[in-house]
């Protein structure tokens, strides 16, 4: 059966700006779960840092798309979504097949959990756990390309390039595009963007070079916004050309998006639109599923340089540094791991 006796260390966010370790007892695993002992998990600094500096709107819940976060948003509490670890325990019901199964799992940073054996995704063959943690921010970044449909010879734009607008731009080299370029006010991003297939990069306190960049085709055919800061959201309008879409991924919080819909934006057919991977495009269902996107997004993962995206590495007791390490250092930090 697994499970009696165990303890799991569990990470909390207590306060804006504060998240700690707790050690708790776990039960057995219910009939139809499985216990998994978490090999690694990956902290999500776009999401995750909303709830760490407390920039989420009251009354809204953590995630209601995954059943181990739907809880209310109130201190303390438990979150993230990228959790890799290895089946030790089964309830009743379980096929012993599932026993010493590699899998991965949406659920908060914990060493031990129980979950349900249909929530766990096994991870695929020749797929090693750190790879396997990046996971949802490569299924964001499949869904990302898929809501935009970039067409041959579009000129592509990415703002924001923390680890989720990193893989839409190694995800966007492998089209035929005329130019992709990418915007962040990190220097080693930048040179990360351009190391994965962006044919420029950019400051966004130089936004001239880009519109002259841009002046042949008389602004971006698409533009992705994945910084997380309302501002560049107001820039990225700018940088649109004739019947431009912009593809929205960032979650701004509670942080407020003043926008200049003035002539540019009215004259244009200036296109905005929201993408978030908890659900497909209404038009792509006729032939799309959840599981079928997520195959791609493991076939994605598969050739990545994790070596470019994963800087840091933190044992779970020292969580908190890694916290904090992500919102006061984030220059040196692209995607950092929990390891247990």
């Amino acid at each position: 059966m697994g499970g009696v006796g165990v303890k799991r260390h569990s990470v909390y966010f207590t306060a804006p700006g504060q998240a700690a370790v707790v050690e708790e007892s776990l039960p057995a695993p219910a009939p139809g779960e499985a216990l998994v002992e978490t090999l690694v998990s990956a902290i999500s600094p776009g999401t995750e840092m909303l709830f760490y500096r407390g920039q989420l709107p009251a009354g809204v819940a953590v995630d209601t798309s995954i059943a181990s976060l739907s809880g209310g948003l109130s201190y303390p509490l438990k979150y993230g979504y990228a959790c890799v670890g290895r089946v030790i325990g089964l309830g009743a019901g379980v096929a012993d097949e599932w026993l010493g199964q590699l899998v991965f799992a949406f659920h908060p940073h914990e060493s031990h959990f129980c979950a349900p054996i249909s929530s766990l995704l096994p991870v695929p063959p020749g797929i090693e756990p750190e790879r396997a943690a990046l996971l949802p921010n490569a299924e964001t970044a499949v869904n990302l390309v898929m809501d935009a449909g970039p067409l041959v010879g579009e000129r592509v734009v990415v703002f924001g390039l923390g680890i989720v607008g990193l893989l839409t731009t190694a995800l966007l080299a492998h089209f035929p595009l005329a130019a992709l370029y990418a915007v962040d006010p990190l220097a080693s991003r930048r040179a990360v963007a351009a190391s994965l297939g962006a044919t420029q990069t950019f400051d966004p306190a130089e936004m001239e070079s880009l519109s002259a960049a841009l002046s042949e085709s008389l602004g971006a055919d698409l533009i992705f916004e994945l910084s997380g800061q309302p501002a560049a959201l107001d820039q990225a309008v700018q940088m649109a050309g004739f019947g431009g879409r912009i593809v929205v991924g960032s979650w701004y919080g509670n942080k407020r998006a003043s926008l200049d819909l003035g002539e540019h934006f009215h004259r244009n057919r200036i296109q905005i639109v929201s993408s978030q991977v908890s659900t497909l495009a209404p038009h792509l269902t006729g032939r799309w599923t959840k599981a079928r996107r997520m195959q791609s997004a493991w076939r994605f993962l598969a050739d990545l340089p994790l070596e470019r995206l994963i800087t840091h590495r933190f044992p779970v007791e020292e969580a908190a540094d890694a916290y904090r390490l992500i919102d006061q250092q984030p220059e040196q930090t692209v995607q950092v791991l929990l390891n247990y």
